[in-house]
């Protein structure tokens, strides 16, 4: 979906550099996820279970376009 991709390349413009390897691997986790799955979370429609990837999520949408 290229509203996920466009999500997840402003991540990667804005936070990947400067981001602590902890938070990469919970992004690279975040890779691992299906897309209907990432489609519900950055919807708002669910939230994920990992409280982890709850929070990526949150920093992810609240990125400036």
């Amino acid at each position: 979906m290229r509203e996920l991709d466009q999500l997840m390349l402003r991540y990667l413009d804005a936070r990947w550099p400067a981001a602590s390897d902890a938070e990469r691997a919970i992004f690279l986790q975040l890779l691992d996820t299906e897309d209907d799955k990432l489609w519900r979370w950055f919807m708002g429609r669910e939230r994920p279970e990992d409280t982890s990837l709850a929070d990526l999520v949150a920093r992810i949408l609240d990125l400036p376009p």
